[in-house]
């Protein structure tokens, strides 16, 4: 057998095995991916990051400063979407107003309430903060699957927002960049043409974000009441500017809905019983959210007072909305089954989730026949599929919860 007695080639092969190794990735530390909590390190990195200066706005000053009525991507050749402007009312329900590039930093900050494991907040987020032991709620819009995954419930995150854009979608103010629709193959298309928000790339929203500490879910601040108690605090069925602009204060608004059921209807042009049939075709199958055939809009399902025993003419009635897309989409609303909706009435509880006052149609607020639905709760899971946000018992019994159940189309 050969042998190489050559003493460079054992050197040689070290330096070969040093390099190697130094090719190695660093393992992550907490430092590298988190920005410390303590209020004089985040001070000295903005300081560093922004030497022209900066401000971390409280969440209702940054939309009082920055967003204005008509925004600022208006113009006579190039408008926002049809029906986006309510002409008794003297309001815009979509608009866009741009943030300044340059200048000094302007930042928000929040802690995430939402998550999207379920499905129900597809490539979108709200952030809350407490001042004074209040909450301030924004709506994020961004371009990215499974955001929750990076940016999970409970993170603080500290978002500078230079370069972005504040806007309302169907009158909920939100995070976003400007967009553009000329969808001529769209439904009803020419009814969505125009400027509107839209999503944030995934590698801006990334690069303009820092996470601050880790995920603590026990800071998130939840306002638990009932339904009369939720609509003595804000008008059920806004009717002027001033009650419209309220609204968009208590948009992502994180309650909990206490002593209500579901009472196995849903709004189709008016309040109506949910059926049986099957989700793929029946808009009002009795489950959380039947298919609109791939037209995307969020199906709702009405949740009431547990005092309530006419939910039809119901005045504190709200809506319980879903994604067609989420996980438990085709699951039967508590108490319902393959036999109808019968059993709904004796499963009551908590329905927990983000509150939203969603118009897109600004138009309907003008007509005789308005029913006050617009409110809505949207939960972000069920028990067994993300967060447990909607408990239910059989006549109130703790003993005896409501267990999801899935549409079986081979067990009708």
């Amino acid at each position: 057998m050969k042998t190489i007695k050559n003493p460079l080639y054992y050197v040689l092969c070290t330096f070969v095995l040093i390099a190697l190794s130094s090719c190695e990735p660093k393992a992550l530390t907490e430092e590298d991916v988190f920005v410390s909590p303590n209020e004089d390190a985040i001070t000295a990195m903005l300081n560093e990051e922004c030497p022209q200066g900066w401000k971390i706005f409280e969440l209702e000053e940054f939309l009082d400063t920055f967003m204005t009525e008509q925004g600022n991507f208006w113009s006579d050749t190039s408008s926002y979407r049809d029906r986006s402007y309510n002409d008794k009312l003297h309001v815009y329900m979509f608009e866009v107003d741009t943030l300044p590039t340059l200048g000094r930093g302007i930042y928000i900050r929040g802690r995430v309430t939402t998550d999207d494991y379920a499905g129900n907040f597809y490539k979108s987020m709200v952030i809350q903060q407490v001042v004074d032991g209040k909450q301030q709620n924004l709506r994020i819009s961004v371009d990215m699957g499974s955001s929750h995954g990076l940016y999970q419930m409970g993170q603080e995150i500290l978002i500078r927002c230079n370069g972005l854009a504040v806007g309302r979608y169907s009158n909920q103010p939100q995070l976003c960049v400007p967009s553009y629709n000329n969808n001529i193959f769209a439904m009803n298309a020419s009814e969505k043409v125009g400027w509107a928000p839209g999503r944030i790339p995934s590698s801006v929203f990334r690069r303009n974000t820092k996470m601050i500490g880790v995920p603590d879910q026990s800071k998130l601040k939840y306002d638990t009441l009932t339904l009369p108690q939720l609509f003595s605090e804000i008008k059920r069925k806004p009717a002027d500017s001033a009650s419209i602009a309220a609204v968009r204060k208590v948009d992502g608004r994180l309650i909990v809905l206490k002593d209500v059921y579901f009472s196995g209807n849903y709004d189709d042009s008016g309040i109506t019983e949910c059926v049986v049939g099957h989700p793929d075709t029946v808009g009002g199958a009795n489950v959380f959210a039947p298919s609109t055939q791939n037209i995307g809009y969020p199906q709702s399902r009405q949740v009431c007072d547990i005092n309530e025993k006419n939910p039809v003419s119901s005045s504190t009635a709200i809506m319980c909305s879903c994604s067609e897309y989420a996980k438990f989409a085709y699951f039967y609303l508590p108490g319902a089954n393959k036999s109808g909706i019968s059993n709904c009435k004796n499963f009551e509880g908590t329905v927990t989730g983000i509150l939203g006052w969603y118009e897109d149609k600004a138009s309907a607020l003008n007509t005789k026949d308005q029913d006050g639905y617009e409110w809505s709760v949207t939960p972000r899971g069920i028990p067994g599929f993300g967060v447990a946000d909607i408990q239910m018992f059989f006549q109130g019994d703790t003993d005896a919860p409501w267990v999801p159940k899935e549409f079986d189309p081979n067990n009708q």
